[in-house]
């Protein structure tokens, strides 16, 4: 195991910083998920320029976890980018909390001019931020204080929103409260997923951040950086495994906009039933990939609870009279497959909704 990921956890450290005389200021970025290595990756390349005033000095990450089905231990999307990219393993730190003293003397030693989050998970205490004297900024995925909290991405799409955005902030103790130093507005489609908008967000965000380094370096930033109003505050908290049932008694509209909110994780998932022709029948769980809102308005179910097949795609009778499209689906332990695939398969077996 690396070194400098394992040391953090260890009852003293026994790593010695060397002094340098390169002058860039250090930063500092903590983060975890595969969209924390796009605002590394934009701090390396700004970094790499002959005018560029900051170094990245440290990865702050998760520790090494049991990944894909709880087999061997595996470091964070980050910290392995970071690696792939020539980072020193013995500057990448684990700490099982951001509060851990032998974490903060290490920290402390870098000297960072500035700390950057970017989806760490972690709360920061206030013996953190008060270490880097230009603070702890935050890229945010939402246009704070809307969606404050643990899945801001998600629960706006879950909320079928037309607009979002990536704030820039300031990390004071209170959730995602701080001052906002920039934000940029996008329109979101009303096919797009969570991990997709998720990534768009952070690549806008990297980019913010590199514009604002400067301001925020001098001190500017700071003074003018917007406080938030509390009273327009909405929360956005972490999803849970139960979450991922979809009722048929919504609104088709409501179960779309669920299934792009939770793709990836946990995902989106129904009971059917399927009924041979002797009339034997059978429950069927699947995951919901892929839907649409249903533009058909003929479509005909001979009995209310009946799943039909139209134009490559399984349509579910909804709530309101209205009917959902599912395109792609999964059953347990199989692969993604597209609606007719799926229905083939079923070689004549009829489906009803539960």
């Amino acid at each position: 195991m690396i070194r400098r990921l394992c040391c953090v956890q260890s009852q003293s450290s026994t790593f010695t910083f060397t002094t340098t005389t390169n002058k860039k200021k250090p930063v500092v970025l903590l983060g975890a998920p595969q969209v924390s290595t796009i605002v590394l990756d934009a701090l390396l390349t700004a970094s790499a320029s002959p005018h560029s005033s900051f170094e990245v000095a440290a990865i702050v990450t998760q520790p090494p976890a049991r990944r894909d089905r709880g087999k061997k231990l595996s470091l964070s999307p980050l910290a392995n980018f970071a690696l792939e990219r020539g980072f020193s393993s013995h500057l990448i730190f684990t700490p099982q909390r951001a509060g851990d003293d032998t974490f903060l003397s290490d920290l402390k030693a870098l000297q960072p001019q500035l700390c950057i989050t970017a989806a760490y998970g972690n709360i920061l205490p206030t013996k953190f931020l008060d270490i880097p004297p230009s603070g702890t900024v935050n890229i945010h995925p939402s246009l704070l204080p809307i969606y404050r909290g643990a899945a801001p991405v998600q629960r706006a799409l879950q909320d079928g929103v037309k607009e979002t955005g990536v704030s820039l902030a300031f990390t004071v103790r209170a959730l995602d409260a701080g001052p906002v130093i920039a934000t940029e507005t996008i329109q979101v489609d009303d096919h797009i997923k969570a991990p997709d908008l998720l990534e768009l967000l952070f690549h806008k965000g990297s980019k913010l951040l590199i514009r604002e380094l400067p301001s925020i370096f001098d001190g500017s930033a700071r003074a003018n950086a917007q406080p938030q109003d509390d009273s327009k505050a909405t929360l956005a908290p972490k999803i849970g495994p139960d979450e991922s049932w979809l009722s048929f008694d919504q609104e088709a509209s409501v179960l779309h906009n669920k299934v792009r909110a939770f793709s990836g994780w946990p995902g989106s998932r129904v009971k059917i039933l399927v009924a041979d022709k002797n009339g034997q029948n059978k429950t069927l769980e699947i995951k919901i990939i892929t839907t649409r809102v249903c533009t058909h308005k003929s479509v005909q179910f001979n009995e209310a609870d009946d799943i039909s097949f139209v134009n490559g795609a399984l349509v579910f009778p909804c709530g309101r009279g209205t009917t959902l499209e599912v395109l792609e689906l999964q059953l347990p332990g199989k692969k993604a497959v597209n609606a007719a695939a799926f229905w083939n398969g079923l070689r004549g077996q009829k489906l009803k909704k539960i």
